[in-house]
């Protein structure tokens, strides 16, 4: 871009199981999941600035002010931790919905650490950076490392996973549901047996603990899970409203997309083993 902008990408995310396996003396839940980075998502443009001011610049989330978006959370907190005197524009052009599941909060979080890092000469390091993305929300550390991972803890311990190439039918539904309400229905299941790598690889670990309890609470996500059952299994993602179905070819995803009814909001996305930002850090770093 010119005027001194740089434009990043903040992919987006599936869960393709999630399972809750406890409750920590701190209040918050144990999990185990599957992260799998998309082709697809939003992107971030940056500019810095020498007067030492965040400032954030186009369309906004309704109700959030910039003080509380993550974007400018992160700017905010990389600043403090690195004692830089540099400040920073930040444009986010929205694709991933908000409430979905998807990630996009978290990513342009994720986004803003790494690309301010380097534009900032910083050079803090993946794990430092994905300690600070932490602090700002559980699924922000998996962005900043950009690698398809199983992962445990509150999504923070993560090993990277080479899976088979995937292409998704991603679906919106359009409801945006509170994660905290979710935690707290009675219909949870918060106690199931911890899963191992080899039994998400083997199939007989893929439901999403949050799937029932949505589904009865939403009768719009209801309807979705119902439309994508035409063209294959349908699954929730996350502890957002999303739901998605995975096919092996690009093809067959596109046509399944073709099949779905027009008023849905559904779009095709492939699955990737590092994600965009990470490639796009490395481009960077070489060039």
């Amino acid at each position: 871009m010119s005027g001194g902008w740089s434009e990043w990408p903040a992919p987006a995310k599936l869960n393709l199981f999630l399972r809750i396996t406890g409750r920590r003396a701190d209040g918050y839940h144990e999990l185990q999941t599957v992260f799998r980075m998309l082709d697809w998502g939003d992107t971030v443009r940056l500019r810095p600035r020498a007067d030492g001011r965040i400032v954030r610049h186009g369309d906004r989330l309704p109700g959030v002010e910039d003080a509380a978006d993550l974007a400018v959370r992160a700017a905010v907190l990389l600043k403090e931790a690195s004692n830089c005197v540099q400040g920073a524009d930040i444009h986010v052009e929205k694709r991933i919905p908000a409430g979905g599941g998807f990630g996009g909060g978290s990513s342009d979080a994720a986004t803003v650490l790494c690309a301010l890092d380097r534009l900032w000469g910083l050079d803090l390091g993946e794990d430092r950076l994905a300690g600070l993305g932490l602090r700002l929300g559980a699924d922000v550390p998996v962005f900043v490392r950009g690698r398809t991972a199983w992962a445990e803890g509150v999504g923070e311990r993560l090993v990277p996973l080479d899976l088979a190439p995937a292409w998704y039918v991603l679906v919106d539904p359009g409801v945006h549901v509170p994660t905290a309400a979710l935690f707290q229905s009675p219909d949870l299941t918060r106690d199931s047996p911890p899963a191992k790598i080899s039994d998400f690889a083997d199939g007989s670990a893929l439901e999403n603990a949050f799937e029932p309890v949505l589904r009865r609470r939403e009768p719009v996500v209801e309807a979705v899970f119902e439309e994508l059952a035409r063209i294959g299994t349908p699954r929730l993602t996350g502890t957002g409203s999303g739901c998605f179905v995975e096919f092996a070819h690009r093809d067959a995803a596109q046509e399944a997309l073709a099949r779905l009814p027009r008023r849905l909001h559904a779009w095709v996305a492939a699955g990737v083993s590092d994600s965009p930002l990470r490639t796009a850090l490395a481009r960077t770093q070489r060039d």
